[in-house]
């Protein structure tokens, strides 16, 4: 392993298309980014069979394909990138983090958290089964191809309920369930949900069961806790919509609003200096793939002028 290779100029935690538009970004601007990803580069975008709405592409593209190019037009600008996970993010002193790695231990003056949330799921049976044949969890993603569809929406929150009214407008069958006896959700969209003509309001109901013909979702089996009764309904689609756990626990000393989001400014920087943060692990109002490359380049651009500061302090 070569010098710059111990000591880059940034690390980046997590590997999905904010982490990898960074990585492309600070490597071109001639800094040395490595990318710490435990799974595969391209992060939750893997799994979605096609995506239609990433600008640039006329006709759809597979998530993986364009995790592929995402990685690849990275590496091609020098950036590299490590299959490891990263085990401790320590601020120092002097302002630098110590980056403890399954690869080695790092000392640079800049880390960009790129980490993501992980959504959470019902753990009901045929919901991993049917993830991308009708299971989703971003109607702003997949919402389109159930245009005219009769849609099962789960959930309860402002996610549940705001993404329920995107969906009504693609479809005048849509049914929305939750736990409770009323909506978490604020009161103003909450209310706006309960007085569409388009969706079925059902409280104090809970997913039993997701079912389909081995392709694509066609039923799902519901219990009403209110009279303890199990049905079954067709629907061609569940959406999930039940929260996140975004993860922030390697910088546990960062600033993070009510939900645990990362808070940041408009330049992608956390309240620690030389921390950024990109994609779903922030506070973000808009969870697409397009916003997070956004949310990368952007906090490229900051650090290298960030760690162009640095320098010049360092001969005043």
């Amino acid at each position: 392993m070569s010098e710059q290779e111990k000591q880059p100029d940034i690390i980046i935690i997590g590997g999905g298309p904010a982490g990898l538009s960074a990585a492309q970004y600070a490597a071109r601007a001639g800094l040395s980014a490595h990318v710490f990803e435990e799974m595969a580069p391209g992060g939750q975008v893997l799994v979605v069979d096609e995506l239609e709405n990433y600008p640039g592409f006329e006709e759809p593209i597979s998530g993986f394909d364009l995790a592929d190019k995402f990685t690849k037009q990275a590496e091609r600008f020098g950036a590299v990138i490590h299959f490891g996970t990263v085990d401790a993010v320590n601020h120092n002193g002097d302002g630098s983090f110590t980056v403890v790695t399954t690869d080695g231990t790092y000392t640079v003056p800049v880390v960009i958290m790129s980490t993501g949330a992980k959504r959470r799921e019902l753990g009901v049976p045929g919901e991993k089964e049917y993830q991308g044949k009708g299971v989703s969890y971003c109607a702003t993603c997949d919402g389109p191809f159930f245009k005219g569809k009769r849609i099962l929406v789960v959930g309860g929150g402002d996610s549940a309920c705001g993404e329920s009214l995107f969906l009504s407008k693609l479809s005048s069958d849509i049914v929305i369930v939750h736990r409770k006896d009323r909506f978490r959700a604020q009161r103003s969209i909450a209310g706006m949900v309960e007085h569409d003509e388009h969706i079925d309001t059902r409280f104090l109901h809970t997913v039993n069961e997701i079912k389909g013909d081995g392709k694509r979702v066609t039923s799902v089996s519901l219990h009403d806790i209110e009279h303890d009764r199990d049905y079954e309904e067709p629907f061609d689609a569940v959406f999930v919509f039940i929260g996140a756990d975004p993860r922030t626990k390697l910088v546990s000393y960062a600033e993070t609003d009510e939900a645990g989001y990362l808070v940041t400014n408009g330049l992608m920087g956390t309240n620690v200096p030389g921390l950024y943060a990109v994609g779903d692990v922030r506070n973000t109002p808009f969870r697409q793939i397009v916003t997070a490359a956004s949310d990368g380049a952007i906090a490229a651009h900051a650090s290298a002028e960030y760690i162009d500061e640095l320098k010049g302090q360092a001969y005043v």
